[in-house]
């Protein structure tokens, strides 16, 4: 009996010896599994939150304007065109119809003008030199009308997102006047931006999309050389 009691505690013992010791392993084994979970989860924050700041900075450095002259299609495919611009987008402004649509617009009773909001960096191209190719590619001097296109929705606007582009925008308009360099005054309007709202997607890009389409052919088409005749250092290479 003596002996069977000191083999039974001798192999309780070492039974619970083991399980000591697989409990450890079984926590190093846990520790180690959480370090390398860590450790790959902070590889991937490091990886990509460089590229999310470089976003932000990049987004943060990019200034807006925002022009009306006329039908967008053709201001869009002009700025596009610009060195220094990122992105044009085409839209409304100006009018009291909270996101309208394209065809309530050219009804002419919502108040809005057809619009191009401009993205682009100020390090590479100014405020100032994008005001000179919107006066130059499209007459300012008929009010509510460019070419065909007839209608408050066409007429000529500046929607200026601050003070310092309302009175650039001025000086600009007031040179241009004095210059004469059109027979008729500039009927150009001059208004703080309240509201851009983005045209359907079809309208973006709409020249690229059908350079072969007849408005682009016979409109679009001579305004864009005539912005790469005028601007040459303009031009995006």
């Amino acid at each position: 009996m003596n002996n069977k009691h000191t083999y039974l505690y001798m192999w309780t013992h070492k039974l619970l010896k083991t399980k000591i010791i697989l409990f450890k392993w079984i926590a190093v084994a846990s520790i180690y599994l959480l370090l390398v979970v860590t450790h790959i989860l902070a590889s991937q924050e490091a990886k990509t939150k460089p590229l999310h700041m470089e976003k932000e900075r990049k987004d943060e450095a990019l200034s807006l304007a925002t022009f009306g002259g006329g039908c967008f299609w053709c201001i869009e495919a002009i700025f596009n065109r610009v060195s220094g611009v990122h992105s044009a987008t085409s839209g409304f402004s100006g009018g009291h119809v909270k996101n309208p649509s394209y065809r309530e617009v050219t009804t002419g009773n919502t108040g809005h003008a057809e619009v191009v909001q401009v993205a682009f960096d100020p390090d590479k191209v100014s405020y100032l030199q994008l005001l000179e190719v919107f006066f130059r590619v499209h007459d300012p001097t008929t009010l509510n009308r460019q070419g065909a296109d007839v209608g408050t929705q066409y007429r000529s606007a500046i929607f200026y997102h601050d003070d310092s582009q309302r009175e650039i925008a001025e000086k600009v308009k007031d040179r241009l006047e004095a210059e004469k360099i059109w027979e008729d005054p500039i009927v150009t309007e001059i208004t703080p931006l309240e509201a851009f709202y983005k045209a359907e997607e079809h309208h973006q890009n709409y020249f690229e999309k059908n350079p072969n389409q007849g408005y682009c052919q016979m409109v679009i088409l001579p305004k864009v050389k005539k912005f790469k005749s005028l601007f040459e250092d303009l031009v995006r290479e």
